[in-house]
């Protein structure tokens, strides 16, 4: 089929500021549905880190929640949210799991947590928000999606950008064949924490009011050391980086931009995966790479995921983004909007193509309307846009490719019965051994 360039009528018909395209998405709820503030819902908020605070503070925007019970590990962390929801605070999620009068579990917790938190809290009855990735190895993904199932629990990942409107229409964009046929697609994040990254502090004692123990969870027993446990008042925790509690910027940011990508192009995961890279130039103590270059193949395309810590560089002044390379233009989309370029004239032709860009709303409204589409769901019991299916399905993706990266071989991946194709090596990866006493069993 020949697809028409994209003119300036089609692509205000598309965007139409974002409502109509947003209108039109698959999964996308009509802007302005809400759960009535009679509908009352009762939140327990695991793990108050920085973006538990943050997930907390935006559920709590909804005049219909109400903040129950907090739990962290870390006393500090603990006490804030005391402060400031004036609810009852343990420092073990079970208690919270336990207590009847509580709706929803929000798990903010490091990645190593998610899954086991996440079975827990849907075997208790509780419906869930979990922080993305979902999990640490795909098939603790499954076993999430499976409890779901079993105890019929609505479960909303923190994919947050599925709720923007711009991205929404974005994705709208390329499903309608606005950008012609598009072959491939590209993401990035780029940053410079040269020469000394996080530092490589030396082990030593827990501080004061942390039980390392049951922050470890699943996890194996070590010493504790503070970029582990990675709280500091200027940075992301820096758990991030070590391959015992998550896997580095591909799990970590490269989650958001393939959940957009497989959404924008229909497919649920790459036919197979290639990753290369190494840490080259940090002189820390982390163990995941500073550079790094990812292909995942899809039937009828390519992506490619870049990420380097050492030059910051940007792509066409973007630091971080997603473009779609199509045979009539290109789209590219950050949180900050979308802009799209048509290709370029026949030879000859020197007119110059015309861009066109909208921009997004307050970036901070795409966490307040995701946190709005849970809620209406725990009254409808439908599928939230960011359900643990797709969030898996997106985790996923990014899993395999630090299995690439870590055995040095492309995977090929079997989605149906999600298991990597003629190496046990790397097809042993997909499981999570866990410290006892602590298992997954849904």
């Amino acid at each position: 089929m020949v697809r028409k360039a994209l003119g300036r009528r089609d692509f205000m018909k598309a965007s139409a500021g974002g409502a109509v395209a947003a209108s039109l998405v698959e999964g996308v709820r009509p802007a302005g549905a809400r759960v009535s503030p009679s509908d009352q819902v009762t939140l327990g908020i695991i793990g108050l880190g920085r973006q538990g605070a943050f997930n907390m503070r935006k559920f709590l925007e909804h005049p219909q929640c109400r903040v129950l019970a907090v739990c962290d590990v870390y006393q500090p962390h603990l006490e804030r949210g005391r402060e400031e929801t004036g609810a009852d605070a343990y420092r073990d999620f079970r208690h919270i799991l336990d207590r009847r009068d509580i709706d929803v579990a929000v798990i903010s917790t490091p990645d190593h947590w998610h899954a086991a938190q996440s079975v827990m809290a849907c075997r208790a009855g509780k419906d869930v928000y979990v922080e993305k990735p979902t999990s640490l190895g795909v098939a603790e993904g499954r076993k999430m999606v499976e409890a779901a199932r079993k105890y019929d629990r609505v479960v909303q990942v923190g994919t947050q950008q599925r709720s923007g409107r711009h991205f929404q229409g974005a994705v709208e964009i390329v499903r309608a064949g606005e950008l012609g046929e598009i072959t491939a697609v590209r993401t990035w994040n780029f940053g410079n924490a040269t020469p000394q990254g996080i530092g490589d502090p030396p082990d030593s004692e827990p501080p004061e009011g942390l039980d390392w123990d049951l922050w470890l969870g699943p996890a194996p027993k070590v010493p504790f050391n503070v970029n582990r446990f990675g709280v500091f008042p200027d940075r992301w925790s820096s758990f991030r980086w070590f391959w015992d509690y998550a896997g580095g910027m591909v799990t970590d940011w490269g989650v958001h931009l393939i959940d957009i990508v497989q959404w924008a192009m229909g497919v649920d995961a790459p036919t197979a995966v290639s990753a290369s890279g190494g840490k080259f130039s940090l002189n820390d103590n982390r163990e995941t790479p500073d550079t790094l270059t990812v292909l995942f193949e899809y039937p009828g395309f390519i992506c490619t995921y870049e990420n380097r810590e050492c030059n910051n560089r940007a792509i066409n002044e973007k630091g971080y983004g997603i473009e779609f390379y199509g045979t009539e233009g290109t789209l590219f989309v950050d949180r900050g909007g979308f802009e799209i370029v048509p290709q370029r004239r026949p030879r000859g032709d020197r007119s110059v193509p015309r861009m066109y860009a909208m921009q997004s709303e307050n970036v901070n409204d795409n966490a307040h309307d995701h946190a709005g589409d849970f809620l209406e769901c725990l009254k409808s019991r439908g599928r939230p846009i960011s359900d643990i299916e797709i969030g898996h399905h997106s985790t996923a993706a990014c899993l395999l490719a630090n299995i690439s990266y870590r055995t040095g071989r492309k995977v090929v991946w079997d989605a149906v019965n999600e298991r990597i194709h003629g190496d046990p090596e790397a097809d042993s990866m997909l499981d999570i051994p866990y410290r006892e006493p602590w298992r997954l069993e849904a």
